[in-house]
């Protein structure tokens, strides 16, 4: 029971550094611009996604843009007012997949990511980075503890919480601005932050997706403690114009 339950919190404490690395790094840093890393932070969480997710920049980023270009429209890659609720939660790995083997979305929403030697020689090669991550795993807990918790990982992250973002955050929830997307309050405590998608799209650059006192938005934290470090710089504006923001609907919270 005591090793079950170790295995279980390795595979989230997992899930979670991918999520916050996913929602700091590739989202609001590279997508969006609102923040400059430190060549050494760079490195790190280019590192941390490599051995976690195996994820390419250039093809995250040019999905995610190109959501935002055609936010629940056609062309739209996961919307699930266009594809249902439970084809985006169930195969959003697949709509990501499609996306990414389309090389006029990589060339037209990310000609500002070219590889570069890293990528070339290291972080392009999403595989051997989840088989070193994994190899490394089990070598510090042991071979079937390490490939378990691998798996709890990849469930919660590829199954779950990343389909989550995009399916429940384009179909229901709370609003704080007139937009396509939704706010779910308790999730963004698991996604960091990025459940907050309402308030994200209202203000895309913005680096802190939170603009109530009742809204998490964990990222952030992490984010304002790299800034003090001087290893991240905040260049986008956070500032929500108050008189845009109104009583939300039914959020997430009483769900």
């Amino acid at each position: 029971m005591i090793q079950a339950l170790a295995i279980l919190i390795v595979g989230v404490i997992l899930t979670q550094v991918a999520v916050i690395a996913t929602s700091i790094y590739l989202h609001r840093t590279l997508a969006h611009r609102s923040l400059r890393l430190h060549p050494v932070a760079d490195v790190v969480f280019r590192t941390i996604l490599w051995l976690t997710t195996g994820l390419r920049r250039q093809h995250w980023v040019a999905v995610h843009r190109k959501h935002h270009a055609f936010s629940d429209r056609e062309g739209d890659p996961h919307s699930p007012r266009r594809l249902g609720f439970w084809r985006v939660q169930l195969f959003n790995v697949y709509y990501y997949v499609r996306e990414c083997r389309n090389a006029q979305t990589i060339a037209t929403f990310a000609p500002d990511l070219r590889e570069d030697r890293l990528d070339r020689a290291v972080f392009s090669h999403g595989g051997l980075g989840l088989a070193i991550g994994v190899t490394l795993l089990c070598a510090l807990i042991g071979l079937w503890p390490g490939l378990l918790a691998s798996l709890i990982h990849t469930i919660l992250y590829v199954v779950l919480l990343a389909p989550l973002i995009n399916a429940l955050g384009h179909f229901r929830g709370g609003q704080n601005f007139d937009n396509t997307a939704y706010n779910w309050r308790i999730f963004a405590w698991l996604t960091g932050g990025e459940s907050l998608h309402n308030n994200h799209h209202a203000f895309p650059r913005s680096p802190k997706f939170s603009v109530r006192g009742t809204e998490l938005d964990p990222a952030w934290l992490i984010i304002r403690v790299l800034a003090a470090t001087r290893m991240v710089a905040i260049v986008g504006s956070r500032m929500a114009p108050a008189d845009r923001v109104r009583p939300c609907r039914t959020d997430g919270a009483t769900v």
